[in-house]
């Protein structure tokens, strides 16, 4: 687990983007956090640092927006306006997570169960001051149980 502050919305921006180098295709990206704690912020910089093609925004209306990179699609999910897990399973997120994508889902914390085994979570906490967060990145491998054969 790493700790940063960010004590500006430019800074937020440069560590997605620094956390973009290690991103590799089939990884997951979690973020959580408060409104206005800077997640879309932290997601532009991730696809800044993937040489992400084209205007990032958050798809708070239409929940997910694929933006082609160098290598992989990209894959900007966001959770906000999901209000049930019926609405949630319908979106068909896992489908994403394969080899040919890198997703970076906004508000993750709604979908908890259906994230894979192993992802990058990354939490988003107002600081002291105005513009100060607390961004908290950890790489969370749960273990694997089985129920009659399943992976559970």
């Amino acid at each position: 687990m790493k700790s940063f502050h960010s004590h500006s919305r430019e800074e937020t921006i440069r560590l997605g983007e620094s956390l973009a180098a290690s991103l590799k295709g089939g990884d997951v990206v979690a973020l959580s956090g408060e409104l206005g704690t800077g997640k879309t912020h932290f997601i532009n910089g991730v696809c800044r640092g993937l040489a992400v093609r084209g205007h990032v925004a958050s798809p708070t209306f239409t929940f997910i927006n694929e933006y082609p990179a160098d290598v992989f699609t990209v894959v900007h999910i966001d959770l906000y306006r999901v209000s049930s897990r019926r609405e949630l399973a319908e979106l068909g997120i896992e489908e994403y997570f394969s080899e040919r994508f890198i997703c970076l889902i906004e508000w993750a914390e709604r979908m908890t169960e259906y994230l894979p085994h192993s992802y990058i979570s990354v939490k988003l906490a107002y600081g002291d001051e105005e513009n100060d967060r607390l961004i908290i990145i950890d790489e969370v491998k749960r273990s694997v149980h089985r129920v009659d054969g399943v992976a559970v």
